[in-house]
């Protein structure tokens, strides 16, 4: 026996219509609800990460300065033994000066080379001072970097638990709403897409309620209750926009207004 065609979703009913919106605004819902579950957990995990390698980089960045303060010294050690040897060769020179021009000029020249000795030294004690500071700066990032991990994987195992007894309900939540979506015509699901999204609460499609929105609960004039009831043609709440239907469309009937 051939199998019955799928209605094309231009050709529903508008009581047909609103069902599948309702249908579709109760999955969606339920999704919601998971992704509450989760809470602010997926953020506060980004954000951790986010400082996590944020120290990482500040502790290589302050790792690569320290080796380029280290050759520093290095250098200025070089260029200390190199003055001290030239100091000695001036003053070798001097006790074989023939008058005392050439005699001033050699102590000039080592008077520049202990001054050069003396700055370096200085620049000596100015890179190891710089190098404390920083070895201390690293200490204290590591501690940081450490006690971030430690919360990164504890919010992590916290947010995998929670995924892990959601993921297949939420799986199969978001598989029936995309095949129920094929049967909403897309004009009209573009509509409650666009309705769904501009709410505060997710909501698309609301129930009438005590002769109010179940919305914004704004009052609903009679006559427009009446045209809910008929489910003759799609009407929206005139204060929020939200797509509203009958509590027994919905299966609420014990919520309908006395």
């Amino acid at each position: 026996m051939a199998r019955e065609a799928k209605k094309d979703p231009s050709e529903l009913t508008v009581e047909e219509k609103l069902k599948a919106l309702y249908q579709l605004q109760t999955m969606l819902s339920e999704i919601d609800k998971i992704k509450t579950l989760r809470g602010e957990l997926p953020l506060e995990v980004q954000d951790l990460e986010d400082e996590v390698a944020g120290l990482s980089t500040r502790i290589e960045k302050i790792q690569n300065e320290i080796a380029e303060l280290k050759s520093n010294v290095a250098t200025k050690r070089i260029e200390i033994e190199a003055a001290k040897v030239s100091v000695e060769k001036y003053k070798s020179q001097q006790e074989n000066v023939r008058n005392n021009r050439e005699y001033d000029v050699l102590s000039k020249e080592i008077e520049f080379q202990s001054l050069e000795i003396e700055l370096c030294e200085k620049r000596i004690r100015e890179a190891l001072a710089a190098e404390k500071a920083k070895n201390e700066e690293i200490e204290r990032s590591t501690e940081a970097l450490e006690e971030r991990q430690k919360d990164l994987e504890a919010k992590k195992a916290e947010l995998d638990e929670i995924i892990s007894e959601t993921k297949q309900e939420e799986e199969k939540l978001r598989e029936k709403a995309k095949v129920l979506e094929t049967t909403i015509e897309p004009r009209l699901l573009q509509a409650f897409k666009r309705i769904r999204k501009n709410s505060r609460n997710g909501l698309g499609v609301v129930y009438v309620q005590r002769d109010a929105c179940g919305g914004c609960f704004n009052k609903i004039p009679p006559q427009k209750q009446l045209d809910i009831r008929s489910r003759k043609k799609i009407i929206v709440c005139e204060y929020c926009g939200r797509i509203m239907v009958d509590p027994e469309l919905a299966g609420v009937v014990a919520e309908q207004s006395k």
